[in-house]
Formats: C-alpha cells, structure tokens, sequence
C-alpha cells in the first residue's frame, strides 16, 4: 500500500515544510522523511530523550495536514490498550434489552446445550463493529481520514505488544479473529520513537526505515532556539547553547534535552538577563537539571564551562569536579550510557530487579475469544 499522496516533490521541500512549523531539521532527517513518505514506510527514530523525536511526528502532521493519532506506550500495556476492546458492558446492557428475544430463541430448546447452542449462533449480533472500542491503532486504520500515527517509546512495552504491532507495521492492517482482517481505509504514516531502554526485535526494525537521532550541532540548536522566540538576545542564546552543550558533556544522569535549553532561554528572558553571570546560571540552572546529583555536578563544573581558560578542566582527583571530561560534543560519554538494558531495579518502563517474574495470565479479551473458538469447533 501506498500514502494517498505525494507529499513533497524533494527532500528541500521537506526541509522547508518542517522550518513553517519550527521544527528544523537536518540533511539526513529531511531525506529520511522524505524516504518514508515515498516508500511507504513506518518510521523508527531511536536517541537519548529530547533531541525531538515526538515533535518530528507532530509537525509530520502538521505539514501534511493530517490528524495525529498517538500511542504512548508503558510496561504492562497489552492489546486491548493499544489496539481495540471488546466493550462486555453495551454487551451487557444490550443482552438485557434483548432478553425477551433471547428467551424467544430458546423457548423450545429440549436441553441446557441447544439452548447454548442457539445463543452462541448469535455471536454475530455481539461481536460486531458496535461492540467494539477502538484504541489508537485501530483508531489509525480505521479512520476516514489519513493520519500521522505516533508509536511513542515502543521499547518501553512489553516484547509481547511488539509482536501485535508487526501486523500493522507490515500490511497497514488489523486481524480481529471475530471479525477477520481490517485493512487501512488510508495508510497512517507511521513514527516510532525509542529511547534505546532496551533491544528492539528485529522483525519490527525491519519493517521500518531507521534513524538515529542524536543532539543537534551548535549552530542547529541556535537556530531552533530562535525559531521558538524565546526573548532572549542572540548573542546570549549562542553562548546559552554552548554551555548547554559543555552540560551534556558531562556524566550527568539526565543530559539537557533540546525543550529545555528553550526552557532555559525563556527562563533567562524573563528575568530580563543581559549577561550569562555566574550567580544567575546556578540560580536557575534547575531549569535543564533535573537530579541533585547532576546539579552538583554542573555547577561544580559551571567555571569551567563559562571560562574554559581561567579555569581550565579541573584535575579528576579533585571531588568537586570529578564529572568533568573533555569531550568534544559528549557523545562518547552517551554512549557509554546508552545501551539497551541500562535501566534496571524498577526504573519507569523496566521490570524491578527484585520482582518475581508473574505466572502468565489470561486478559478478558483472549478468553472470551479462546470461548467463542472453542464454540465454533463443536
């Protein structure tokens, strides 16, 4: 299958159609976009939180003027979250209503199992579109309309969700198995993002076209934080980015993502800064560092960063300045952290350490489906 229409005739146009909504993007971001659109393909975007990856999706939208549709995925999240539900109460309610059919159906039943039998043969009036409540995948393939699908940090799911994704990611399509296979009215332009918490499957990787995005260069950056008009001088928006950068340098838990380098730009512009003091970056650098830890961290390295020659990269035998390293965009030390299962002992989106792995249970859903099967092979 294939999107309904040729979105933008060069990669140049994709660029240009991003820069309209703020969001600038680089050489090999535009092409891949464009990639996607004209092959038809979901989108997996992997990298360190905040370098943009949920704002690509939403200005993908906003360029081709079709509705978002998101899946914002979490541990525990199984099918009838993601995909669609049987709503058993409507069922309920119009099982009741129904009641003096039912008992019309049934009244000459000579036992217990041709009643069942009868009833059972009904299964098409209660399985059916009316009963059925769509989640975002299906909301995605059933939609009159095209739309941007948002998948977002897919790898902090279950393996297991991943597996009920592959259908969708590879045909555009969803197989009920009471009702059969739905297909796409219109393909949904699909965006998956990953923080890289953990491995994804290959099978899912390879319905995907892939990128990695990592933090923007200086010059990027600047220019994002001057698209989103934050108020504050260039000149100290140009020296803001670069110490936001020397921050990322360090071995901090959370680096400073693009949102609150602008965060911090308007931070500054509202206390009317005209100068990158000292005193007034320690006072509002909780703005881009989000742990105690870290905020020691960097204001410890706070001299340096303002003044790399009056204060040169301290010694790492000194305990105040132990996190400094002289890297030139950080990326070794990412990389260092950014491997999959670097999460563990509870952190959000991972299983507890100390957690004893649960039998295997049964959702609603599967077991009325397992019944219904079970009733049609007698």
């Amino acid at each position: 299958m294939t999107f309904d229409e040729p979105e933008f005739a060069t990669v140049d146009d994709v660029t240009t159609a991003l820069e309209s909504t703020g969001y600038i993007a680089d050489k090999q971001l535009a092409t891949t976009l464009f990639l996607m659109m004209r092959l038809s393909k979901p989108l997996l975007i992997e990298g360190p939180a905040g370098v943009g990856k949920t704002e690509l999706a939403k200005s993908l939208a906003a360029i081709t003027g079709r509705r978002l549709v998101r899946l914002q995925c979490y541990e525990g999240q199984d099918e009838t979250k993601a995909l669609y539900e049987w709503d058993y109460g409507k069922q309920l309610l119009y099982t009741q209503i129904l009641r003096d059919k039912i008992g019309e159906i049934i009244a000459d039943a000579e036992d217990i199992e041709t009643a069942v039998d009868r009833i059972s043969a009904q299964d098409s009036v209660f399985f059916s579109t009316r009963f059925l409540s769509s989640r975002p995948i299906l909301e995605a393939v059933q939609s009159d309309e095209p739309v941007v699908l948002l998948i977002d940090e897919v790898d902090r799911a279950d393996e297991a969700l991943e597996a009920v994704l592959l259908e969708m990611l590879g045909e555009y399509q969803i197989s009920i198995p009471e009702l059969g296979t739905i297909q796409a009215k219109h393909p949904p332009m699909v965006i998956l993002t990953s923080n890289n918490t953990r491995d994804l499957a290959e099978a899912l990787k390879r319905r995907c076209l892939h990128l990695f995005a990592d933090y923007p260069t200086a010059e990027r950056e600047l220019e994002i934080v001057r698209t989103k008009e934050t108020g504050l001088d260039d000149v100290l928006a140009e020296s803001l980015v670069e110490l936001v950068r020397g921050l990322r340098n360090l071995d901090l838990r959370k680096a400073p993502s693009i949102s609150e380098t602008v965060d911090w730009a308007r931070t500054l512009a509202v206390l009317g800064a005209t100068s990158l003091s000292e005193e007034l970056l320690r006072e509002t650098m909780s703005v881009v560092v989000k742990y105690e830890k870290d905020l020691k961290a960097a204001q410890a390295a706070l001299p340096h960063l303002l003044n790399p020659e009056m204060h040169p990269v301290p010694s790492p035998a000194a305990p105040t300045n132990s996190h400094v390293v002289d890297f030139d965009d950080g990326r070794s030390v990412r990389a260092l952290k950014d491997h999959p299962g670097r999460f563990t002992n509870g952190y959000y989106g991972t299983p507890s350490a100390s957690k004893t792995p649960a039998p295997a249970s049964v959702t609603s859903s599967q077991g009325s489906r397992s019944f219904a099967r079970r009733r049609g092979a007698k």
